[in-house]
């Protein structure tokens, strides 16, 4: 599975907890659009590059971390065929991706602690879509 990663300022030092994890797996490629430091950086820059690549199909799943995490979520859902969840517990991973078949998680940095976060990295990643009545719904957002 080919996985982008993006954060900004905020999130950064998640973003690489969440990237050296997931390049620990042999199950996903990683490719990681920064920031890479935690100077001040404009968030909608990196969500928009991100949401773009996952919208035509570039890569399979992305992942967006700022600090609270709805700047990068309200940036990546204005594009067509992007369902970004912005999720802060297991459940909501979980139910992202079972029901709303999500195709970019976003985190906020200042929110969770990173052993929380990899968990729902995890969850996010290998949850498929139920499809059944949930597809009609999906379908009913763009």
């Amino acid at each position: 599975m080919d996985i982008v990663l993006g954060s900004d300022h905020g999130g950064v030092d998640l973003k690489e907890a969440c990237k050296a994890h997931l390049e620990g797996s042999p199950d996903y490629r990683v490719t990681d659009w920064g920031v890479f430091s935690v100077d001040s950086a404009d968030y909608p820059e990196i969500a928009h590059r991100v949401a773009q690549a996952v919208a035509k199909a570039e890569f399979d799943r992305g992942i967006l971390i700022c600090g609270t995490g709805l700047g990068m979520s309200m940036v990546a859902n204005r594009y067509k065929g992007i369902r970004a969840a912005l999720c802060h517990n297991l459940f909501t991973a979980r139910m992202s991706r079972l029901h709303n078949d999500a195709n970019i998680l976003v985190m906020g940095g200042r929110v969770i602690g990173a052993g929380q976060a990899l968990e729902m990295v995890d969850l996010f990643l290998k949850t498929p879509f139920e499809g059944g009545r949930h597809q009609r719904r999906v379908e009913q957002i763009d």
